[in-house]
């Protein structure tokens, strides 16, 4: 987007050369004729060819004419010269000026907008000029259609100068709200400024987080993630953000060649682009529980079907395992005589979290009482449960004795004799 200000200044330069603003008001125009020796000064600040002569002669200009009808044609021409000098603190400098005077100068808002939104991308001050980046873009969109054509300047350059500012604004805005995660907003915003321009890196990447982030996501932000990775000549980073959402939408890797095929053959997603969705947990409950024995299942698998499934596959599984002994391994979250907290489950095994509450059939013998953080194998009847969080209440339990291994009995030395 960095061509954008080159051709802003163009633009700007351009019409410069025809004194912007000074020929109506010599002719005597809806405002009085121009003081000669204004205009002299004027048009031989804007017409002179050396930058920094231009520079030195639009500030004597408005140090003298403080309040001059071409005021804001000159601070725009002023912006511009300084622009094209690299120096931003004056740049910046003028165009706040430029914005004071003239709160809906397009050129300023459009500086402003896209020098903040640069900031923001690059780490400086990024919630700062993020917000900042925004409040500028809305400006200029909220200025945009009212906007009036630069004398001078055909229809034709005309529209297409403001679908400069518009991706430029559209741009701005579409990355401040990506920053507060209002992300169907900001798809709105970056999706108008890649239709404008597909070859704008920031924007197609941006536009492609928007959409993957939208609650539900929208596959076609894997397109233009895909797009942003070809875009920057697979750039590790880009790759792995792209990757990461593709698969957690997808559910694995399987065909992202074929998206990054699309993308690289097509600068916005062709016609019947999609990207078919991973199992949602309630189609891989019930797949769980089509194939295999409920009692048969794992606590992990039953764990998705009880917190997951639709109520009747729900019924199913629990109406075959409800009452039945199930023999399971289980870690020690706390133990007594009569009942044992366990987790079973391979998650809450890892976070020592209780699943499951078996009631003992009878005592253990102390000598027999499991230690917290110990490994068992029981058997339980399941009797309720809850969901959420998840947690199974078993009666009538049982350790199951692990059988003993006798230890290797040393081997007998014997003398040799001598």
């Amino acid at each position: 987007m960095k061509k954008l200000l080159v051709v802003l200044v163009l633009a700007l330069t351009a019409v410069a050369g025809l004194a912007p603003g000074v020929a109506s008001a010599q002719a005597g125009g809806s405002q009085a004729p121009m003081d000669p020796a204004e205009y002299n000064s004027y048009v031989a600040a804007v017409q002179a060819t050396n930058v920094q002569e231009r520079i030195a002669g639009l500030e004597g200009f408005l140090q003298r004419y403080p309040n001059s009808q071409v005021k804001e044609t000159a601070l725009e021409q002023l912006m511009a010269a300084y622009q094209q000098t690299g120096n931003a603190a004056k740049m910046f400098e003028t165009a706040d000026k430029l914005l004071q005077s003239f709160p809906n100068n397009l050129r300023g808002l459009a500086v402003m907008a896209y020098t903040k939104r640069a900031a923001a991308q690059q780490g400086q001050d990024a919630a700062q000029n993020a917000a900042a980046a925004e409040d500028y873009g809305q400006r200029g969109l909220k200025a945009l259609p009212a906007a009036p054509k630069p004398e001078g300047m055909s229809d034709a350059d005309f529209q297409k100068l403001k679908s400069q500012y518009s991706l430029i604004f559209n741009g701005a805005v579409g990355f401040g709200e990506l920053q507060k995660k209002n992300f169907s907003q900001a798809a709105e915003h970056l999706q108008a400024s890649v239709q404008l321009d597909p070859s704008s890196f920031y924007d197609v990447y941006q536009l492609g987080l928007a959409y993957v982030q939208s609650t539900p996501a929208n596959p076609l932000g894997l397109f233009y993630l895909a797009r942003a990775v070809i875009m920057s000549n697979n750039n590790t980073d880009v790759n792995n953000v792209a990757v990461y959402y593709y698969t957690k939408y997808h559910g694995t890797k399987d065909d992202w060649d074929k998206v990054m095929a699309a993308a690289k053959d097509n600068p916005v997603p062709p016609p019947g682009f999609s990207v078919t969705p991973a199992p949602s947990p309630a189609e891989i409950a019930k797949k769980l529980a089509d194939s295999k024995d409920p009692k048969q299942l794992s606590f992990d698998e039953l764990q998705v079907i009880l917190v997951y499934g639709q109520q009747d596959v729900v019924d199913k599984v629990w109406g075959a395992v409800k009452g039945q002994p199930i023999p399971f391994v289980a870690k020690v979250i706390d133990a007594s005589r009569t009942k044992l907290t366990l987790a079973a489950t391979y998650e809450d095994v890892q976070s020592n979290t209780a699943d499951v509450e078996v009631t003992m059939v009878a005592p253990i013998p102390a000598s027999m009482l499991p230690k917290i953080g110990d490994q068992i194998q029981i058997q339980g009847k399941p009797d309720s449960y809850t969901p959420k969080p998840f947690l199974v209440t078993m009666v009538d339990g049982q350790l199951i004795q692990q059988k003993k291994t006798p230890p290797p009995r040393k081997p007998t030395t014997r003398r040799r004799p001598h």
